[in-house]
């Protein structure tokens, strides 16, 4: 990849690896090991932006800033990221082979941060990217866990979860500051939080922007004396006790306990950092925080912040003297509210006894803000059933989305689709009391890590094509080469970029896990979070289909496939671990049939992660969006595909709506029931009616029970198939797998069949996607956060 002149240009740094690579080596660096060469290198860069870093901090704390609070931040690995927004990958790699080392080797001894777990992770870390590249004055607040989620192994196909121990060694990439702890207090114990700052780097820019993450740390690490009695257990268990508050990303929540830890986490994250802000508020601005508002602004990525609203209530009332109103005022113009799902169900609520437990404070606290919710609720003539449904305490349960709503000065969904969803149905009783804080921000993702870092070919060719590399933070300019798709020679070069990906992800996964893919077959990826609605298990019955057409039907015309799953389930969510196994099993299935394996192949990747998405991405041929319309928020998967020339299978959901409106549905592959249509097909819908009349369909399904497939006797596979058939107690077939099967059937047939007849157009329609991308960057995001929600301005800073 060719690196264009950035302001982080010095010689400098070439010149410090050397000394660096031997200060934590001890060693030459030709002799060094390739984990602490790593750890060398990423030191040069802290190295070189941290005169940078010091003076962003410094002009964003005195002017008005933007504070995003997320309980993940998926941020991937740094080195490769940062040397690419520095304009140092070049130079890195040159001194990297003077000391006989590859740079691609150097960069795979890094472990991804376990700070996030899934979309809502990684738009944070995309949020954070586009801000500091578009200047604009925004810290992210988050929790620095020591395991994060959890390293995800298969064994006999099944999910098992481990600690997944990513900072047990050094890191470079986080720097603490212990000068700058608070202490956060519940009502049984108070913690230190300790905060450590990771680096944000921007792309053509010398500001760098910071991700602040608090440790929690006992006010007293050893009880001395306990242990000096005999006392062996009490002398570590409030410590152990502290440590759990960051130990663990969403800890299981299937009992009271873990409940109770996860609004532990919350409480402690959101206090901390209420409480920097304050103080820095105070240094710049003086005692009178009737202001606060006016420097700062908080986004609640989801509701898992939500608490913040209470404690900058209790921190303004009973640390700093305001009134309540006075407190409230200022409360309300501070808060904005994102939104991730449609599903009321989904949204966040606790039980009381919870917060009675924590912190009777903000227990008042919110039952005085539902005190005064239910009196101005009765004067504005809305009826009292109806108030009581959206009130902050109710049912023994404080609502953490109604008090958001309630408490913010404004209110996003994140795709047209579902903000309009969100207006209609979910949030309609605050969307026509408030209409005016209700807003759209569809998500994006950043085309530095999405684009020119993980998929430097293709990069390569649109920098030459457009004689510059101003796309990258101008990706609408990627319109300007919409008109090489009549190119036939620049189409011949993308398909061989698309098929040199495919080797290296070949490569790349037969070493990790062993399995050996067909670079000429047709890479059909589905990646994300596994859930129900996403419907992992919609792909599993079709691939299941495709496997008894060619061994029992003997279809012999079909092109050769790889299907490739990565995903991970919560520890809790036994359904969707039994989809996991399903998956495996029928990869187990499809790989070794002697005949089925010439035309199919199924990999489901290990411990999916952001650094799997980065090989996965660029080497797929399909994009696999198909929820359940109405269900996905937005997805962002489907961009980071998009923008890397693979065509959407999906269903008109979340940003699939936006996408295919962007590209043309020539240009995609549209399928299923649309939302509105589904209200008058569920009120007849039989699922048994589709799994006999539907083709292949029942034979499919009697595969999860007929012995064809061994669930090791667990029950999942029948479990499943009564999901579907009988509803186990609920509903059958909730997200309609079934109704969808026919219509998904017959498109992803149709989109094979496309593929191999006219490679040449396929590269058409991918060329097209990759140029109208340009709406789904983040930096198009953020830039309407920034001048419709938070009214930031940019902040250049002059640097080094």
């Amino acid at each position: 990849m060719t690196d264009h002149a950035t302001p982080h240009d010095n010689p400098s740094f070439s010149q410090s690896i050397p000394g660096h690579v031997r200060g934590f080596s001890g060693a030459r660096p030709e002799n060094s090991t390739v984990k602490k060469y790593w750890t060398g290198l990423s030191a040069a860069v802290i190295d070189q932006i941290a005169g940078n870093w010091n003076a962003t901090k410094q002009a964003y704390a005195a002017t008005r800033s933007q504070a995003y609070f997320s309980a993940e931040f998926l941020q991937g690995r740094a080195l490769l990221n940062n040397l690419t927004n520095l304009g140092l990958v070049d130079d890195a790699k040159a001194v990297a082979a003077q000391h006989g080392f590859d740079l691609t080797d150097v960069l795979e001894a890094e472990h991804d941060a376990a700070l996030g777990n899934g979309g809502l992770g990684r738009l944070a870390a995309c949020f954070l990217d586009s801000a500091v590249t578009l200047e604009y004055p925004l810290t992210g607040y988050g929790l620095l866990y020591r395991y994060g989620l959890f390293r995800q192994e298969f064994v006999g196909g099944f999910q098992k979860e481990h600690p997944d121990a990513w900072k047990e060694s050094f890191y470079p990439f986080i720097v603490r500051r212990g000068t700058q702890q608070r202490v956060v207090t519940f009502d049984d114990m108070s913690v230190r939080a300790v905060p450590y700052d990771m680096p944000i780097t921007g792309y053509g820019t010398k500001n760098v922007g910071t991700l602040r993450l608090w440790d929690a740390k006992p006010m007293h690490e050893f009880d001395y004396d306990a242990f000096n009695s005999q006392r062996f257990s009490d002398a570590i268990l409030e410590r152990e006790a502290v440590h759990d508050l960051t130990r663990v990303l969403y800890p299981n929540d299937t009992t009271f306990a873990g409940k109770v830890l996860r609004v532990r986490q919350q409480y402690f994250f959101v206090s901390a950092s209420l409480q920097e802000m304050i103080d820095n508020y105070i240094a710049h601005h003086g005692e009178d925080l009737s202001g606060f508002h006016k420097y700062n602004s908080i986004q609640l990525n989801d509701t898992h912040p939500v608490i913040a609203i209470p404690e900058l209530m209790r921190l303004l009332m009973d640390s700093h003297g305001m009134g309540w109103e006075d407190a409230w005022e200022v409360t309300t113009k501070t808060f904005a509210y994102t939104n991730h799902t449609v599903l009321e169900e989904a949204l966040e609520r606790w039980d009381v006894a919870i917060f009675k437990q924590l912190f009777w404070r903000i227990w008042e606290i919110v039952v005085e803000i539902d005190r005064r919710y239910r009196i101005d609720m009765e004067a504005r003539g809305i009826g009292p059933e109806e108030a009581h449904h959206f009130s902050p305490v109710h049912d023994g349960q404080v609502h953490m989305a109604w008090i958001a709503c309630y408490g913010s000065y404004s209110v996003n969904g994140v795709a047209a689709m579902h903000t309009e969803i969100l207006k209609r149905d979910t949030l309609r009783y605050w969307y026509e009391l408030y209409p005016d804080h209700f807003n759209n921000k569809t998500n994006g993702v950043t085309p530095r890590r999405w684009l020119r870092m993980c998929n430097p070919r293709l990069s390569a060719l649109l920098d030459r094509l457009m004689g510059s590399d101003a796309w990258v933070t101008d990706l609408p300019r990627l319109e300007e080469l919409a008109h090489f798709a009549a190119d036939d020679a620049v189409m011949g070069e993308l398909a061989e970029i698309k098929a040199a990906n495919k080797r290296d992800f070949a490569a790349w996964i037969s070493q990790h896990q062993g399995i050996e893919v067909d670079p000429d077959s047709i890479f059909d990826t589905q990646i994300k979070r596994l859930h129900e609605y996403k419907r992992q298990l919609l792909n599993a019955l079709y691939i299941l289909d495709l496997y008894f057409r060619i061994k029992d039907d003997g279809e012999r015309d079909l092109p050769k496939r790889t299907f490739i799953f990565g995903a991970k389930a919560a520890p809790g969510y036994v359904r969707a671990k039994g989809i996991i196994k399903l998956i495996n099993s029928i990869a187990e299935l499809v790989n070794n049939d002697p005949e089925v394996s010439k035309y199919l192949t199924v990999v489901f990747v290990e411990n999916y992660n952001v650094s799997p998405a980065e090989q996965i991405i660029p080497a797929s041929d399909v994009s696999e969006q198909i929820s359940l319309a109405g269900k996905e928020a937005s997805g962002t998967s489907n961009m980071k595909f998009m923008m890397n020339g693979a065509l959407t299978l999906g269903t008109m959901d979340g940003a699939n709506v936006e996408i295919v409106d962007a590209v043309g549905e020539d240009n995609a592959y549209v399928f299923g029931a649309r939302e509105e249509e589904l209200p008058e097909l569920r009120a007849s819908y039989n699922p048994y009616a589709a799994y006999k009349s539907v083709p292949g369909l029942k034979r499919a399904l009697d595969a999860l029970v007929d012995g064809t497939l061994d669930d090791a006797s667990s029950g999942a596979f029948h479990d499943i198939r009564g999901s579907l058939l009988d509803g186990q107690g609920g509903t059958p077939d909730v997200y309609y797998v079934l109704g969808d099967f026919a219509d998904y059937r017959a498109t992803r047939d149709r989109m094979a069949r496309d593929y191999v007849t006219d490679p040449l157009a396929w590269a058409r329609k991918c060329w097209i996607n990759i140029c109208s991308s340009g709406r789904f960057s983040s930096d198009r995001t953020i830039n309407d956060y920034a001048t419709e929600v938070w009214k930031l301005e940019r902040t250049p800073i002059e640097g080094e």
